[in-house]
């Protein structure tokens, strides 16, 4: 099993009970750390509980030697914005950390600049981009994939990039997946890379994959692919309402073992 980092969001309710368990399953994060409890660990992290945020975040490491994939739960300082985040990492885990440590910081410094109409939409795109731009200044090959989550009221900005994804819980247990993979796999993905200057996508190790290499199409980094690859990032402005119960941010580890429609 590959390296998976999940984020649940209790944005509503903090209650995980479902009509149809075998949909997705979400683990018990949010009753089983006591709520006083703020924690930040290394490696298989197990349940960890943000109180204030009403977050839970669960870590584990797949096969790997190391643990690839990372996580950041921020606000800005008046707590009026927060951005919540699961970046996969792949080929090290260096992109990952680097995401971590910076995408938050591009996104609300952009917010800060931006005052059009879709500020919070052009700030994520803005900020995506330049913490790829950083990124390949560090002269490094590894990569990572992204799914966030702004909020702001009762506005949720969700972004993603490669095959991390976000999954919204309405009333009833109904699963309502906001993003979509961006794989080799898909048509519109496979034209555009086959147009660009030599690009190609191939089967290997019975995977579609950029040149034969990377399983995803979009990315952070991947400086040895970023001319076919690159860090342009989807985005769905989503209402927050009093029916949705949690969303989940998580990386593939999670979502190569559950079904979401």
């Amino acid at each position: 099993m590959s390296d998976r980092v999940e984020i649940a969001n209790g944005l509503v309710s903090c209650s995980l009970k479902r009509k149809r368990p075998l949909t997705i399953e979400i683990p018990n994060v949010l009753s089983e750390i006591p709520v006083d409890v703020l924690k930040e660990r290394g490696g298989d992290d197990g349940p960890v509980c943000f109180a204030d945020s009403r977050v839970g975040v669960y870590s584990l490491k797949g096969k790997k030697k190391f643990m690839e994939d990372s996580y950041k739960v921020f606000a800005s300082a008046n707590g009026d914005k927060r951005l919540f985040g699961v970046y996969d990492g792949h080929g090290g885990s260096k992109a990952a950390e680097f995401v971590a440590e910076n995408l938050h910081l591009k996104i609300f410094e952009m917010l800060e600049t931006t005052s059009e109409d879709k500020a919070k939409e052009a700030a994520c795109k803005a900020g995506y981009l330049k913490t790829d731009e950083q990124f390949l200044k560090q002269g490094l090959d590894s990569g990572a994939c992204c799914a966030t989550a702004l909020i702001e009221g009762r506005e949720m900005v969700v972004s993603n990039l490669g095959d991390c994804r976000a999954v919204l819980c309405r009333g009833g247990g109904v699963a309502e997946a906001l993003t979509a993979d961006h794989r080799p796999t898909r048509e519109e993905e496979r034209r555009r890379i086959d147009e660009k200057v030599c690009g190609y996508v191939e089967i290997h190790r019975e995977t579609w994959r950029v040149h034969g290499k990377l399983a995803v199409s979009i990315s952070i980094g991947d400086a040895h692919l970023k001319d076919w690859v690159m860090a342009e990032r989807d985005t769905k402005v989503i209402c927050l309402t009093p029916d949705i119960a949690y969303l989940v941010l998580a990386s593939d580890g999670l979502w190569e073992e559950v079904f979401v429609n």
